[in-house]
């Protein structure tokens, strides 16, 4: 086992006299970490993107319940990673979370993984972010605009909102967040106030046991532990969040439980709106959208679904900037280590007055670009090519890192902090979180093509993989030359943190 020893910098300045940059420090609330968090999920998205595939490819009628199912699951998941949160604050999140409890050649496999995974779900998103701009000026405004046009313009506001820093993207957020969730919100509890629809208020879409029920139960829960990738990104601001020891762990779990419960409610009662047999018809239909559309005209007002379509352009614009600034995070926490030398004077380096990770961000923001730029040259749609078959490469990626995170949590608890160490907290909850985030990525192999759809043939579906196992591979193998080439280096990896927020 390798000594968990972190490397502690001063707080006191931007940059700290080893030479490491940070972020600026008491930037974010819990209330800001908990919107950049819930950002990820883009609940918008999730509901009116996600849903209606589910009930007529995966779990049926039982779509509320695998949202349920996956609750539980990511929930019993943030026991063990949030009480790893109360000792670390690093962040690289996953990255030295792993470096602590796996060692740091796991370490730096997982970084690269995760940090890899946020830079491709952010043109994923540019992709949806696009066709339903592109969609919804057309509908209402009766303008065709390329869809590029828009992809150019959101990354443009991405990049400059992780250039302010995280205060900036806090208050867009903040904004974007509250109007979607709200008119979500409106649809269902109308629905309930008014009783429900044809079968009034069923409980078959909450009986845990009809999750099971659909045409394909596994590509069902896929999709519902896909709905709320990101949550976890509530560490990756532990350095920049105030008393972050108290705040992360407890914007985690209201991340989890808020999403899930608002994913439950929400999808239960458009069901419920329609009534079961209709919302099925819908969710099979040529505009499967109408699962929400639907209700939300009859309880509400056409003016609602008006607001909704334009919503899930914001929506995923709000996803979409939180994993840019993701991306940046990771990118920049491999950079001031060192990972490779000319990285640590570049996009390891923080802005002056923003304290920003503002080159990492730039990094990211060409990055993201290019990827766009190949996928349009190859004709690719921007929803079912761009958005579909990133997401699947990413999401692959970070359960992968999940998975290993839950395990990183028994081994550093086995050996440390005897104080917390706890038969369920440290041991039982890591176990059955990592093994049920493995049974994830099973699921998504064996469910691959379908959640795919019209591009289930691609070479990048295909490849998928593989593209992560090399990787990892890699990460592996670049730790161990650093190990035997240079000690030094290999002894930053993933061991980062500030002295206010260090490993005790």
């Amino acid at each position: 086992m390798e000594p968990v020893t972190p490397t502690v910098v001063s707080g006191g300045a931007d940059t700290a006299p080893t030479g490491i940059a940070r972020l600026k420090p008491n930037a974010v609330g819990l209330l800001g970490v908990i919107f950049m968090a819930v950002a990820t999920a883009a609940p918008i998205t999730a509901m009116t993107g996600n849903v209606p595939f589910m009930m007529s490819s995966g779990s049926g009628i039982g779509t509320p319940a695998a949202y349920l199912i996956a609750m539980v699951v990511l929930a019993i998941f943030s026991v063990g990673f949030t009480t790893m949160s109360r000792h670390i604050t690093a962040t690289g999140a996953f990255y030295g979370f792993i470096s602590f409890g796996l060692g740091r050649t796991a370490g730096l496999a997982a970084g690269l993984l995760a940090a890899f995974a946020y830079m491709v779900f952010e043109p994923s998103i540019i992709g949806i972010f696009s066709s339903f701009a592109h969609s919804t000026v057309s509908d209402q405004l009766g303008l065709d605009v390329p869809w590029w046009v828009f992809a150019i313009g959101m990354l443009v506001v991405n990049s400059l909102g992780t250039w302010f820093g995280v205060a900036v993207a806090e208050r867009i957020l903040i904004a974007l967040l509250v109007t979607e969730v709200t008119v979500l919100a409106i649809m269902a509890v109308s629905v309930l106030l008014h009783g429900g629809g044809p079968d009034g208020i069923p409980l078959d879409p909450i009986n845990p046991v009809n999750a099971f029920a659909g045409a394909s139960a596994g590509l069902g829960l896929f999709f519902a532990f896909w709905s709320w990738v990101g949550f976890e990104s509530t560490a990756m601001y532990g350095e920049e969040s105030r008393d972050p020891k108290r705040i992360i762990p407890r914007a985690t779990m209201i991340a989890v439980l808020g999403v899930g419960v608002f994913y439950v409610f929400v999808s239960w009662m458009a069901i419920a709106g329609s009534g079961q047999d209709a919302a099925m018809a819908a969710a099979a239909s040529a505009n499967p959208m109408n699962v929400f559309f639907g209700p939300t005209e009859t309880y509400v007002g056409q003016w609602a679904v008006t607001a909704m379509q334009w919503l899930m352009v914001t929506g995923s614009l709000a996803c979409g900037m939180a994993f840019h600034n993701c991306a940046a995070r990771y990118l920049y926490a491999l950079g001031r280590e060192g990972v490779v030398p000319l990285l640590q004077n570049t996009i390891g380096r923080t802005h002056p007055k923003n304290g920003s990770p503002h080159i990492a961000g730039f990094a990211q923001t060409v990055i993201a670009g290019l990827l766009i730029l190949a996928f349009g040259l190859a004709g690719k749609d921007p929803y079912t090519g761009l958005y579909t078959l990133l997401a699947v490469l990413g999401t692959m990626a970070i359960l992968v890192v999940q998975s290993v995170c839950s395990f990183s949590v028994i081994a550093y608890f086995r050996d440390n902090h005897p104080e917390t160490r706890h038969w369920f907290r440290t041991f039982v909850a890591p176990l059955v979180g990592g093994v049920a985030m493995l049974g994830a990525v099973v699921l998504l192999i064996v469910n691959m093509e379908t959640a795919a759809g019209a591009e289930a043939n691609s070479l990048v579906l295909r490849a998928t993989p593989w593209i992560v196992a090399a990787i990892a591979i890699a990460g592996i193998a670049y730790a161990q030359y650093l190990k035997r080439r240079d000690p030094a280096r290999y002894a930053l990896l993933g061991r980062t943190v500030l002295e206010e927020t260090h490993e005790r």
